[in-house]
């Protein structure tokens, strides 16, 4: 007997031929005879061929058996298995003898989630759901977006990590140490999944506005690659987290008992540089070399120069810099359509030098000059602060991304002061420095402009700059605002204002989608601008009337099908894509790769001839 499947996805093809002899059936017993045929039917139909993977009524079945298949979460479908499936895996019996529809798990779950008191509580919950029954998971995650964003992301995610030594059950990614060099290639190897087509990995030396979190810093590329899927339909089992532990600095960490990690100081300097190489370079052996490799929430020394260092011969990007200027721009050009001029017309001031805020300035800068005005022009319409005060000619201590943004001007340490001076028409926050927009700033802001451009996009809430509350009433409801974490509705004076995030969600989901369906070997900025524009493009006036700059998060899986569809386009037009031919209907073909959420037959359909 011979089986034969082939299909392509990702634009990748792939075959298999399976074959066996009925004399090995014979001499082996019927149950082994069977167990054959059941592998032969697993690799002929399961997901473990690269091909399409997202048709409910894709037939899977699955090699695991009996109470192995409730304990695997990507085939475990819990009271919602029929009872030939129950039979014929050998777990009848081992479920209640209930038999519910998703739709009635999803409202079970909810019920649970709705029981837990504190957001910390519902994100234990929703990892051990994720732990157990995957397609539920997204399934929920789809359905409550909105309500779910802050719980398994910011700003919960900071407190998890925070206590992840406590929280930790069981693995969702790898830990590679520096301890594992010349080894690394062959702890990608212990990892089950083949077929992975994108790596989220951090070092946890900058956990958002958090700090040195070191090992413990796992929470945020698990975190991330959930958004992947619940905000872009990627196929989780494409994805993996990873954490590089090099150690930490942060020496109440070091002297927890509960902390996870190697308890020693950073390693720096030719060693750890050699360290993310071999990492890298192991990624794209075992996964081959369009794998996507998304840096996040790695320190300010090593961000800008690693991605530096890789963005021209890996398909990477670092989500701190790119997905949070892509935003941050989308918000911007939104908001033009509020304050009813051009970007070339704003004057800005940033509260912040760090990767998020430089990476923000650039892509501005990228965006100025594609509307005519010079590089120079455009970086002069740039202040920025930092720790030590503006960016000025006279400072001997700025890197070369800071050097692009200094000014003639004395150094200055006041906000408020330079508000004053430079009289801009945007302020923008990502310093991790609560409460900086002061009554005081937002007042002058809004003396100098009709319609004051105000975001503060420093995470969790805790961190930021000031609340949408108090940038609404400071500025007499005249303020354009957003905020890196969500804020409540709020009225005063018949005026109803639901302030947007600026969340990265937005985009890096939407990008990885893009350049995974288009096969693209870099990822530049021309590609995080392409998002910018198209997210901006697809906020409504409806949206816009109550000061919002971003869609609405509950339509976030159809704004990154469009948006995926930009990146596609840009990467076409820069010869980035490696798909051949161009598809002719980029939104179909996108459509095509998404993953669903629905359950899978795990029984072929059978059909009884007449007596």
């Amino acid at each position: 007997a011979v089986v034969s499947t082939q299909s392509g996805h990702y634009g990748r093809g792939f075959s298999l031929f399976v074959s066996f002899k009925m004399e090995d059936c014979h001499s082996t017993g019927l149950a082994a005879a069977n167990m054959l045929q059941k592998r032969v039917l697993m690799k002929a139909y399961s997901g473990k061929t690269e091909g399409n993977q997202n048709s409910n009524s894709t037939l899977s079945v699955p090699e695991k058996h009996g109470i192995d298949v409730l304990r695997e979460p990507n085939l475990n479908k819990g009271m919602a298995m029929t009872l030939a499936e129950r039979q014929v895996l050998g777990v009848h019996g081992l479920l209640p003898p209930c038999f519910i529809d998703q739709e009635t798990q999803v409202k079970r779950c909810m019920r649970h989630l709705n029981d837990k008191p504190t957001p910390l509580e519902k994100y234990i919950y929703l990892c051990s759901l994720q732990d157990r029954n995957e397609r539920l998971f997204f399934r929920l995650l789809h359905d409550y977006l909105e309500e779910l964003m802050p719980i398994i992301y910011t700003p919960t995610v900071g407190l998890a990590c925070q206590k992840y030594g406590v929280l930790f059950r069981r693995p969702r990614g790898l830990f590679i140490t520096i301890h594992d060099r010349g080894h690394i290639y062959d702890i990608l190897k212990n990892w089950p999944v083949r077929n992975v087509k994108a790596v989220c990995f951090t070092d946890g030396e900058r956990i958002l506005g958090l700090g040195d979190l070191g090992c413990q810093g796992m929470g945020i590329p698990v975190g991330k690659l959930a958004l992947y899927t619940g905000c872009a339909s990627i196929n989780p089992t494409y994805c993996l987290p990873v954490t590089l532990d090099v150690g930490t600095n942060n020496e109440e960490l070091r002297n927890d008992p509960m902390y996870i990690g190697l308890r020693q100081p950073r390693v720096r300097g030719e060693e750890y540089d050699e360290f993310i190489d071999e990492f890298i370079t192991a990624c794209k052996a075992r996964y081959g070399s369009s794998v996507l490799m998304h840096f996040e929430d790695f320190g300010n020394q090593h961000a800008f120069r690693l991605l530096s260092r890789y963005l021209d011969n890996t398909c990477c990007f670092n989500d701190d810099i790119q997905g949070t200027a892509s935003v941050a721009l989308a918000g911007i050009l939104g908001s033009l359509r509020i304050t009813n001029n051009k970007i070339t017309d704003h004057k800005f001031v940033f509260l912040g030098a760090g990767e998020a805020n430089l990476g923000i300035a650039e892509l501005i800068t990228l965006k100025m000059v594609k509307e005519g005005m010079s590089l120079q022009e455009a970086r002069d319409r740039i202040y920025m602060m930092d720790s030590r005060g503006t960016l000025s000619y006279s400072r001997t201590d700025l890197t070369e991304h800071k050097k692009h943004f200094s000014k003639d001007m004395p150094i200055m340490k006041n906000l408020e002061e330079v508000v004053k001076l430079v009289k801009p028409t945007a302020l923008i926050g990502a310093a991790a420095a609560p409460k900086a927009f002061t009554k005081e700033i937002i007042e002058e802001m809004s003396r100098n402009n009709k319609r004051p451009v105000i975001f503060a996009l420093s995470n969790p809430t805790s961190k930021s700059e000031c609340t949408a509350e108090e940038c609404y009433t400071w500025s007499k409801n005249q303020a354009v605002f957003a905020s890196g974490s969500p804020f409540p509705r709020y009225e005063k004076g018949g005026d109803v204002f639901e302030p947007g995030q600026g969340n990265n969600a937005y985009i890096f989901p939407a990008v990885a989608l893009g350049v995974m369906c288009c096969g693209s070997i870099r990822i530049p900025d021309e590609l995080f601008l392409a998002a910018a524009e198209k997210l901006s493009s697809m906020v409504s006036e409806k949206d816009l009337a109550v000061g919002r700059v971003y869609p609405r998060l509950k339509d976030i899986q159809e704004t990154s099908v469009h948006v995926a569809c930009a990146v596609i386009e840009k990467a076409y037009e820069m010869n980035l894509a490696t798909v051949l031919p161009k598809p002719k209907d980029l939104q179909s073909f996108v459509r095509s790769q998404l993953y669903s959420t629905d359950y899978r037959p795990y029984v072929p359909t059978t059909y009884d001839y007449p007596c």
